[in-house]
């Protein structure tokens, strides 16, 4: 089942004891127009569903449907995790390739290296030339 922004609106706002006016109040909208977000599948503006995320302290994505991670530092933190891999994690990857995936690997990594080789070089040489 697909959670929609009026059904997370509507239990966030039940889960902090909040009425439709008081949030509406904030929001700086009517009540009519916090039961159509919760309802009538009315769409709130970029900036009102900033202020909603701010206000329950919950990422745009949540509200949206799009994670089951309310809070966004967990969700940032989460994302920062997966973001590297660990030295086992290439390692893995690198076995589950072919042997001649696994060569063409190398060449890459070689290439690589060379690359670094000549940036270093460039550098040394600016700061040689810096000197005289």
């Amino acid at each position: 089942m697909t959670v929609n922004l009026g059904e997370r609106l509507k239990t966030l706002r039940e889960e902090n004891k909040v009425t439709q006016e008081h949030l509406a109040e904030y929001l700086g909208v009517g009540r009519p127009t916090v039961a159509g977000y919760e309802t009538k599948g009315k769409q709130p503006s970029y900036e009102i569903l900033d202020k909603i995320a701010n206000y329950f302290n919950v990422s745009v994505d949540y509200l949206l449907g799009r994670t089951d991670i309310k809070n966004s530092s967990i969700l940032s933190a989460k994302e920062e995790q997966n973001k590297y891999y660990t030295n086992n994690d290439i390692a893995e990857e690198i076995h589950n390739l072919s042997p001649e995936s696994q060569e063409e690997l190398k060449k890459l990594i070689e290439l690589y290296k060379i690359k670094d080789m000549q940036k270093k070089n460039i550098e040394v040489s600016d700061e040689l030339t810096s000197i005289e």
